[in-house]
């Protein structure tokens, strides 16, 4: 009985572990798919990052052999040329003419009228004496009484009046017994001048019949005031103040016209190119003209001028060839001229605004330095490093300083390719 026992406990237990057995096989598939899960984004990730080292390479080359560039700047050894020359300004001139000195000009010219008004600084006593009408009366006789010029006429108050032309009083005529006194009226000038004579109506009385019985019988009276006696200060033009006046407005019509030559020619048609000499610019007064006179009484008096000014324009561009092309001209072999630093100084030395003519005596100076054969340098400076290039530079005899540029800030060598290497020339 007892083995039966043990046989039939046997398939239960080999039914367990067949059981246990699956159910181990089933949790071993369901835990798979997540380790897979897990490892599975790596590979991606590294390609992409293998992809962008790729294409940052590629860009890299692609700027350096497309972008990369050298800037050399040089500094030459220079000298200074100083020349004399001649230069002919001719308005007769057709064009610029080296050969010939000669460049074109054209007279150019401008008038001012200038007016100004001036104090008159002259000064008078203006003294006017009184005047009036009075009538004289004889009393004394039927027969005419002549009075000479400037006979004198008293007033009642004293005061002095006189007859300035000859005078013949009538005689009276005799009316029932009576005398009927002869009268006419006379003009009577005060014998001092001022306001004091400019008296009212009154009687006159001839002091040259005095101690005679004529003397009640001639007699004189006015029927209106006394007019016009005055003394008062007044204004006078002087020889002075015409001559003073007459210099002034030329000084003015000569720096207003010269002032309207300038302004015509900065803003007109030839403002653009064209120049002329300050020197070589004159001045004239065509005309001064008043109407006042020396003596005239007036507070203030008007005078005139009018200016003319000439000089003779040229075309700067004309005026700096010469000078360049005379220092070409004058250049040694393997030499070359730096157009920029061109100086010129000019004078006069005969001056013809008629004939439309001005010769200048020239100083033109510039500066010169050894011609440099800029491809032979790049093709020297070629895959150098800046150190290099700056070495190699400053060692030639004829460049006393240099500077070298790489770009973008990776570039550690001149480019190969020459068209990628800028040269540019300083002169200081």
């Amino acid at each position: 009985m007892m083995r039966k026992k043990i046989v039939d406990i046997l398939p239960p237990k080999s039914f367990e572990e067949k059981e246990l057995k699956e159910i181990s096989e089933e949790v071993e598939v369901k835990v798979r798919p997540q380790r897979i899960k897990i490892t599975a984004p790596v590979p991606p990730l590294r390609k992409v990052l293998i992809a962008i080292s790729g294409l940052l390479f590629l860009a890299a080359v692609f700027c350096f052999f497309t972008l990369s560039k050298a800037k050399v700047e040089i500094w030459p050894e220079t000298e200074t040329l100083n020349l004399t020359s001649k230069l002919t300004i001719d308005s007769a001139a057709d064009e610029y003419n080296f050969v010939a000195k000669i460049i074109q000009g054209q007279v150019f010219e401008k008038e001012k009228l200038v007016s100004e008004n001036f104090p008159a600084t002259g000064t008078f006593l203006k003294e006017e004496k009184a005047k009036g009408t009075v009538r004289l009366y004889n009393e004394y006789s039927t027969s005419p009484q002549i009075l000479m010029a400037t006979t004198r006429f008293v007033s009642a108050a004293g005061l002095l009046f006189r007859t300035p032309v000859r005078v013949t009083i009538p005689g009276g005529t005799m009316d029932k017994g009576k005398l009927v006194p002869g009268e006419i009226d006379v003009e009577v000038v005060a014998d001092q001048a001022g306001p004091d004579y400019n008296i009212g109506p009154t009687t006159f009385s001839i002091p040259g019949f005095a101690g005679s019985d004529r003397y009640t019988k001639f007699y004189a009276k006015s029927f209106e005031a006394m007019k016009g006696g005055s003394k008062e200060g007044g204004s006078r033009v002087t020889e002075e103040d015409l001559t003073k006046a007459k210099n002034s407005v030329m000084q003015s019509a000569k720096a207003e016209c010269e002032k309207l030559l300038k302004e015509e020619l900065g803003a007109g048609e030839y403002s653009a190119g064209y120049s002329f000499l300050e020197n070589a610019l004159q001045t004239e007064i065509v005309e001064t003209f008043s109407k006042t006179l020396a003596g005239d009484e007036a507070e203030s008096f008007n005078y005139q001028a009018k200016a003319k000014s000439k000089t003779l324009i040229f075309k700067q561009e004309d005026f700096e060839n010469f000078g360049k092309d005379f220092i070409f001209s004058q250049l040694a072999e393997g030499k070359d001229f730096y157009e920029d630093s061109l100086e010129i100084k000019s004078e006069p030395e005969t001056i013809n605004l008629d004939s439309g003519k001005i010769i200048l005596s020239m100083g033109i100076s510039g500066k010169t330095y050894v011609e440099i054969d800029v491809s032979n340098l790049k093709q020297a400076l070629r895959d150098k490093s800046l150190l290099e290039s700056k070495i190699f530079l400053e060692n030639q005899p004829y460049i006393t300083k240099a500077k070298v540029e790489l770009w973008p800030f990776w570039v550690r060598k001149v480019p190969e390719n020459l068209d990628k290497i800028n040269f540019q020339l300083r002169i200081d």
